[in-house]
């Protein structure tokens, strides 16, 4: 077809987002066994009884799911003390994400977020016309006066990834208080906790409270780090008007009837989610405390990854370790979009991939 011809065009600034790439999950050819540790996902994979729940219902695919996921709203709500009429259930916590900038955001509105947050916030703010605002970490967490300071009439959202990805560094929950508190009442406050299961620090909250007792603040989860990945299963909890609001524009099946019968197994499988928490706690603790000892610079993280930073220079660069790593089977993840040209995140394996992670290093280094 010629350039010429007349087409259908993306509306004005679709073509300047830059579409989100996520961790690669393969190995150069030859690599026999591939340890993927580039996507934040579970190594003791997904609760045996969320696997059960899911077969049975492949007898019953030809069923549309409860458009509400009604059962496992009550769930969710069982296991957190909340009222169910205050959650949404989603298509990850991604689709939330989206649908909150949808619902919130128009032409000529601001939304901001952090230098290295979550890279869909950017892309959502973007697909709603609206604008972008980025700002300044202090030693990569979030900098909750530098978030205030970039407020302006034009802001409608903010959202705050906390615990944050790549970094896996977290915000007191004193200091979210303080930002709410500052925020204009007509300012959305969004709390990404997808990493909440996994903090073990006194000063930290995921957010349920501050949702359940203001009007401008929305709480999202994710079942994604506790194994189900692939199923996308996401929540958000907050104010009856922003559920209303939602609902109005969201799928009307937008969660899965798989989806929905393994989210409801997984988040009662109390005995696979403490299992999962005491792994990452055992070797979040040993894999920093390996790769410092290595001379390697590790950002603090509460979350079930690590950012590990390379040392200036071509010969041990990130670029080269990934490249060293993946021809042993070890995928890490590149974060040069999220502003760290010389690092790699990697995720929480088992202790086979940590142990062998850290080998391979030793040697890449004195190479």
């Amino acid at each position: 077809m010629k350039q010429d011809q007349p087409r259908p065009t993306p509306r004005a600034g679709i073509m300047d987002i830059e579409a989100y790439v996520p961790g690669k999950s393969t190995a150069p050819a030859g690599v026999t066994k591939v340890y993927k540790l580039s996507s934040n996902e579970n190594p003791l994979g997904p609760s045996p009884k969320a696997i059960e729940a899911a077969r049975e219902v492949a007898a019953r695919l030809d069923v549309y799911p409860d458009g509400s996921a009604r059962r496992l709203r009550e769930a969710i709500a069982e296991v957190h003390g909340l009222n169910p009429a205050n959650i949404i259930c989603s298509n990850g916590s991604d689709e939330i994400l989206g649908l909150l900038a949808q619902t919130y955001l128009a032409p000529g509105d601001e939304a901001v977020f952090t230098e290295h947050a979550f890279m869909v916030y950017k892309i959502y703010i973007q697909a709603a016309g609206a604008k972008p605002v980025a700002v300044k970490e202090t030693d990569e967490r979030a900098d909750i006066d530098a978030i205030l300071a970039a407020i302006t009439p034009a802001t409608r959202i903010v959202f705050l990834a906390n615990p944050n990805n790549p970094t896996g560094t977290y915000v007191p929950f004193q200091e979210v208080r303080r930002l709410h508190a500052a925020l204009p009442k007509d300012v959305l406050l969004v709390l990404d906790a997808a990493y909440a299961e996994y903090v073990r620090r006194n000063d930290y909250e995921a957010g349920i409270e501050l949702a359940g007792s203001s009007e401008n603040v929305v709480m999202t989860r994710t079942f994604s780090k506790l194994g189900l990945g692939g199923a996308r299963v996401g929540w958000m909890y907050g104010p009856a008007h922003i559920v209303d609001a939602i609902n109005r524009v969201r799928g009307p099946f937008n969660v899965n009837a798989t989806a929905i019968e393994a989210g409801i197994a997984a988040i009662r499988d109390r005995a696979h989610i403490e299992r999962s928490v005491a792994h990452n706690e055992k070797w979040l603790a040993w894999l920093s405390a390996e790769l410092t000892g290595l001379g390697l610079r590790v950002t603090p993280s509460v979350g079930n990854f690590l950012l590990i930073h390379f040392p200036e220079g071509k010969k041990h660069s990130a670029a080269a370790a990934d490249d060293y790593l993946s021809a042993r089977g070890y995928i890490l993840r590149r974060v040069t979009g999220y502003g760290f040209p010389n690092a790699l995140r990697m995720s929480i394996g088992t202790e086979e991939a940590n142990r062998g992670v850290v080998d391979a290093l030793k040697t890449f280094l004195k190479s």
